[in-house]
């Protein structure tokens, strides 16, 4: 059970649940007094490397997430094809278990809504009563088990039932290594090829010194290639359901937000937990770390197996905050 139950359905949760609680934290990091005792660069450093006002950061993040939902939304809608076609293929499923046609129909309508089964389907199958019967089609049979372990659907009360919770959290570990390999190799190309450095990347290291709201302010082709396919790719292979995502890219979002913010506040859950946090991932925005620390959002394993690791010393400044100073073995 979760809040948005009979409200909102998950796929429309997984696609604008991240833009919102990307806009919440790092407005919050936005709304915060300076505090330049936890600050890793100075205001006036802000104000001195980088080239691109905060209105034009706003624009270009409102792009790449409109093109991030148009996405999860064919995503989510392929899945459930995906999900049809699986069922409709087991075994003849349909010459074996009575009534198992209605039941393939219902898992486009994984929530009570028939909305993309009748647009699948035509329209009748809205006021159909049978498609809210999928526990009876495939009760008692080996694909009752199947259905619920790999996909959310609804028994005959209405009762949205997911995979187990240990299966969900090796679904979103699953997701958060999958993102990390994919983002690494593509992030990586794009620093040592210097045309899509030049006219794509390089738009996203104007912000020399980050900041929470430049945390998705890309080139739309990088944030098609980097964040969009990457996330996409890390939901089809972990095979997790659509609620599923919901919790994986909101943390993924948070993550990023928190990687960008400029700030080493005490007490951060994210720099206890990660080796990849904030400072980490400041030194691959200083002018001599662009070369390393590729990793993001979530671990540091590839940069430490690829030789592109860059640790660095956390320095106390005299006149106030923190300097992540790179340490050169």
């Amino acid at each position: 059970m979760v809040f948005w139950e009979g409200y909102v359905s998950d796929e429309a949760m997984g696609t604008f649940a991240p833009v919102v609680v990307y806009w919440l934290y790092a407005g919050f990091y936005q709304m915060l007094p300076p505090l330049d005792d936890y600050r890793l660069h100075t205001r006036k450093e802000e104000d001195e490397k980088n080239s691109v006002s905060l209105s034009a950061v706003v624009k270009g993040v409102l792009l790449q997430q409109l093109v991030q939902a148009t996405v999860a939304q064919a995503l989510f809608l392929v899945s459930s094809w995906k999900l049809f076609s699986n069922y409709c293929l087991m075994e003849n499923a349909s010459a074996t278990v009575p009534g198992v046609k209605v039941a393939t129909l219902n898992t486009l309508n994984l929530h009570g809504d028939s909305t993309l089964a009748s647009e699948a389907f035509g329209s009748g199958l809205r006021d159909d009563p049978s498609v809210h019967l999928i526990p009876r089609a495939l009760e008692g049979s080996k694909y009752e088990q199947l259905a619920s372990q790999l996909t959310s659907t609804a028994d005959a009360s209405g009762v949205t039932t997911q995979p187990s919770v240990p299966v969900q959290i090796l679904q979103i570990i699953i997701a958060m290594f999958v993102m990390d390999t994919w983002q690494y190799f593509v992030h990586r190309y794009m620093h040592q090829n210097k045309f899509l450095y030049r006219h794509v990347h390089s738009q996203h290291h104007r912000l020399v010194v980050p900041y929470a709201i430049g945390a998705l302010y890309n080139h739309p082709l990088e944030g098609l290639l980097l964040d969009t396919l990457g996330g996409a790719i890390s939901f089809l292979v972990s095979g997790m359901t659509a609620r599923t995502a919901v919790i994986f890219f909101c943390f993924a979002v948070i993550k990023t937000v928190d990687d960008h913010c400029g700030l080493w506040l005490p007490g951060n859950i994210f720099h206890l937990f990660f080796q990849n946090n904030t400072a980490y991932h400041d030194i691959h925005h200083q002018l001599h770390g662009t070369k390393f620390n590729y990793s993001q959002p979530f671990f540091s394993i590839w940069d430490r197996l690829l030789g592109t690791h860059m640790p660095y010393n956390l320095v106390k400044r005299p006149e106030g905050g923190f300097e992540a100073r790179l340490k050169r073995d």
